[in-house]
């Protein structure tokens, strides 16, 4: 297996916060799966969406897993909210799931300095309820997944990190 971290999740859980943290303590590179997409598409994750749907994006996303799987390692890769979909996932990497209800993580994007953003970022939570059943649906497949589970909602970042690097031997 590679020495990747790889750090699945619901948007908006934690995932870029906990991969920038843990690069500036432990040196480990990092790279966001969406980040990646945009770039290779020149289009923020939200256009991509609107221009060339859900079905599109989640093509470009087994594309990035692949190129991972041949070119990555000893990296921290935070993903997507749907990337735990792409069929070669365990593949990548020992994968970490960064775990709260949607309560905490629906309070914790209202309650952001920049919550108006990091929520139009997030073309899949515009709408509330759609949202929520979004939240039911990806939770278990999420943890039959996971190698590793992180508690968010009961620890502080700095224990999140630390729990990581323990559970992965970094």
């Amino acid at each position: 297996m590679k020495k990747n971290i790889i750090i699945i999740g619901f948007m908006g859980v934690g995932k870029g916060t906990t991969a920038r943290a843990f690069s500036k303590k432990y040196g480990m590179y990092i790279i966001d799966t969406d980040d990646l997409i945009e770039s290779k598409e020149n289009k923020e994750v939200k256009k991509i969406f609107e221009k060339k749907g859900e079905a599109y994006f989640r093509t470009q996303e087994q594309a990035t897993a692949d190129w991972i799987e041949k070119c990555v390692t000893g990296t921290f890769i935070s993903c997507g909210g749907g990337f735990y979909k792409v069929n070669n996932l365990k593949k990548l990497g020992t994968v970490v799931l960064l775990d709260a209800s949607f309560e905490w993580i629906h309070n914790r994007l209202k309650t952001a300095k920049n919550s108006e953003s990091k929520l139009a970022k997030r073309p899949l939570f515009s709408d509330e309820k759609k949202a929520k059943k979004l939240y039911k649906e990806r939770e278990k497949a999420y943890k039959k997944l996971a190698d590793v589970v992180v508690d968010v909602e009961n620890m502080t970042l700095d224990e999140q990190i630390d729990f990581i690097a323990k559970k992965c031997k970094v």
